[in-house]
């Protein structure tokens, strides 16, 4: 046996890619250039299908795209959750006041993924359960998680490695490294605090892959 990955799929593009060129992500290598002497034995990404919106179209065909470049890594598995969005009313800011006092509110879409982190929560701990790996890694700061990580190691004696998916920035030729939560940090065996621009830039897809279904290529636009 060796190491099982379980990544916090939305963490994962909101902390690392988004806003970045990198977004063609294969996370086969993006484990084994963090982690090159280890032996990457399976990989569950937990995510969910995002939803049309009005600002963002093709969101949808874009994740398919994703999810299809994905799935021709053998050793990984996508576990879904649930993507929802609803309006409902929040207050405008900078506030502004009726004659009662009362903040004006407006309308918003809210959208909001459920069900990744309880997910990858429950594999984590079955799987170390069960001795499905040899040790586990976690891709994610969402500190819900803390609970799950302290059960595997306190309880159960097993290994489970964080990994920040917070990627450095250079300021005045300095790294910055973005906050890693200190209770993520408190339960885990170790951790790493956060995911260079070189490893991104060295865990791409190639821009053209094929499948069962045939050759396709990255989305032209992100």
């Amino acid at each position: 046996m060796g190491t099982s990955v379980y990544i916090d799929g939305f963490n994962l593009y909101y902390c690392t890619v988004r806003y970045t060129p990198y977004k063609w992500l294969d996370l086969l290598r993006l484990c084994t250039n963090l982690f090159p002497t280890k032996t990457i034995d399976k990989i569950k990404y937990f995510s969910a299908k995002v939803t049309t919106v009005p600002w963002d179209l093709g969101a949808p065909t874009r994740q398919d795209f994703y999810w299809r470049a994905l799935r021709t890594i053998p050793n990984l598995e996508i576990i879904e959750g649930n993507f929802v969005s609803w309006p409902r009313y929040l207050p405008q800011v900078p506030f502004v006041y009726d004659r009662n006092g009362h903040a004006r509110k407006v309308q918003v879409l809210r959208t909001e993924e459920k069900g990744s982190d309880v997910n990858l929560a429950a594999y984590l701990v079955y799987d170390n359960c069960v001795k499905e790996a040899d040790e586990s890694i976690v891709i994610s700061n969402d500190s819900d998680l803390t609970k799950a990580i302290e059960l595997v190691t306190v309880k159960l004696k097993r290994t489970v490695i964080v990994v920040n998916p917070n990627r450095t920035t250079m300021v005045h030729k300095d790294p910055v490294h973005y906050h890693m939560h200190r209770e993520l940090m408190r339960v885990s065996t170790q951790s790493v605090i956060s995911i260079n621009e070189k490893v991104l830039i060295a865990s791409q897809f190639p821009p053209t892959l094929t499948d069962i279904q045939g050759t396709f290529s990255k989305p032209a636009t992100w």
